[in-house]
C-alpha cells in the first residue's frame, strides 16, 4: 500500500496571490518528482478546479469553492477532507484536531511572509483577521508550520507556542525561468527604457531606491506595485530626484514577461526589510542580474553573499557600484548563489519532514 501526500492546491481556481499560486504548483511537481519508493501525490482542490501538474496520482475536488472553503476552515471545519498526510504550501489548510500518533494523520502548512503581524496596514480587513486567525489555528493543530527562512522561523517563535515544530524549507524561482527570446520586444511592450534599474519594495522603502537611480543616471521600473499606487509611488520618486518621466510602475506581471524586465535591467534594488519570501531577488539571481539588498534577516539568510546587503543610506553608493566596477563580481556571486535553490530540493526536504513526523 503506497504512502500518499496530498497537497492542498486553494488557487487551482482562482489565484488570489500569483507567487504563492505559483510556488504551490512547482512544489507539487517536485513533490512528484522526487517522490521516494511507495509514495505518491494527490491533491485537495475548492469544487470545479483542475490541477495542471502531471503526475499527480489523485485529484479530490472538495466540496465548497474556496471563499467558503476559508471560511468554513478558518472556524475549524473541514468537510470531505479525510485523514491521511496533508501539505498546504500556505495558511489555506484543514487545520482541525487530529490523532498523529494512532492514526498516522498529519497537517503541514507554509507561511510565506509575516505581513499580518508586521506590516498589517498591506492587508485589507479580512485577510488580517483571516491569516491571524488562521496562525492561530496553525499553533494549535499544525504538526509542523514551514518558513523559507530561519529569521523568520525566529520570529515565529515570538508569534505562538510551536516549540520545535517551526522548520525552514526555501522557496525558489520558477521552473525554467529565463529570459525569453522575444525579451526585447515584450520590454517594448511594457514601455519600458533601455537603461533602467528594477526596484521592489513598499512606498516607504523605496525613497532610497529611487534616489539610487536618479544618482546613477538611469531609470527605474518598479515591479509588483499595488493597483492604483502609481501617483504615491511618482510622488515618492519625485522627491527622491527621479523626474516622474523616469521613474516606471508596473503591476504584477506575468513569468516571461517579468523575466524580460528582470534580465534586461541593470541591478535590481530590493529595499524593503520585510520578513517574507525574496520572489523577486532570488529570480533576480537566477538571471544572474547584479543585487544590491537593505540589510534585514530575510536577506542575510537568502541572498547571502549572492548580493551586496547594505543599510538603507548605502544602497545609492551600492547601486552606483553594482553599475560599473562591482558588476562583473555580482553577477558571478548571484548565479553562483541563485543554485542553492530549487523546487526539487524544497519537496525532497518536504517529503522528509513528514517522514520525521
Amino acid at each position: 500500500m503506497s504512502v500518499q501526500l496530498r497537497v492542498v492546491l486553494d488557487q487551482a481556481s482562482q489565484v488570489v496571490d500569483a507567487d504563492q499560486a505559483r510556488a504551490a504548483l512547482s512544489l507539487t511537481a517536485g513533490l512528484v518528482a522526487t517522490a521516494p519508493r511507495g509514495c505518491v501525490v494527490s491533491a485537495l482542490v475548492p469544487r470545479g478546479a483542475e490541477v495542471p501538474v502531471h503526475g499527480v496520482q489523485d485529484v479530490r475536488g472538495l466540496p465548497l469553492g474556496r471563499q467558503e472553503l476559508a471560511a468554513t476552515w478558518q472556524l475549524g471545519i473541514a468537510p470531505g477532507v479525510g485523514g491521511g498526510l496533508i501539505h498546504a504550501p500556505s495558511l489555506m489548510a484543514p487545520l482541525v484536531r487530529h490523532d498523529r500518533a494512532n492514526d498516522n494523520d498529519q497537517v503541514t502548512v507554509t507561511l510565506w511572509d509575516l505581513d499580518a503581524w508586521e506590516a498589517p496596514e498591506r492587508l485589507s480587513k479580512a485577510q488580517l483577521v483571516w491569516q491571524r486567525a488562521m496562525l492561530k489555528r496553525a499553533a494549535k493543530h499544525a504538526d509542523a508550520v514551514v518558513v523559507p527562512s530561519h529569521s523568520m522561523a525566529e520570529r515565529l517563535g515570538e508569534l505562538g507556542r510551536f516549540g520545535d515544530r517551526v522548520r525552514v524549507i526555501a522557496g525558489a524561482a520558477p521552473e525554467g525561468f529565463a529570459v525569453p527570446a522575444d525579451a526585447s520586444r515584450r520590454r517594448e511592450d511594457l514601455q519600458i527604457p533601455e537603461r533602467y534599474i528594477t526596484l521592489v519594495g513598499d512606498a516607504d522603502s523605496l525613497l532610497q531606491g529611487f534616489r539610487s537611480a536618479a544618482q546613477a543616471g538611469a531609470d527605474a521600473v518598479v515591479l509588483d506595485a499595488p493597483e492604483g499606487s502609481e501617483p504615491v509611488l511618482a510622488d515618492v520618486a519625485a522627491a527622491a530626484g527621479l523626474p516622474e518621466r523616469r521613474a516606471h510602475i508596473r503591476g504584477s506581471l506575468g513569468d516571461e514577461d517579468r523575466a524580460a524586465v528582470l534580465g534586461g535591467a541593470a541591478a535590481l534594488v530590493a529595499t524593503s526589510a520585510a520578513s517574507a519570501w525574496p520572489w523577486r531577488a532570488v529570480e533576480a539571481m537566477t538571471l544572474s542580474v547584479p543585487l544590491v539588498a537593505v540589510e534585514s534577516g530575510v536577506h542575510r539568510d537568502v541572498l547571502a553573499d549572492g548580493a551586496a546587503i547594505v543599510s538603507t543610506d548605502e544602497i545609492p553608493d551600492a547601486v552606483i557600484d553594482a553599475l560599473g566596477a562591482g558588476e562583473r563580481r555580482l553577477r558571478v556571486l548571484a548565479a553562483d548563489r541563485s543554485r542553492a535553490f530549487s523546487w526539487a530540493s524544497s519537496a525532497e526536504r518536504l517529503w522528509a519532514l513528514h517522514a520525521e513526523l
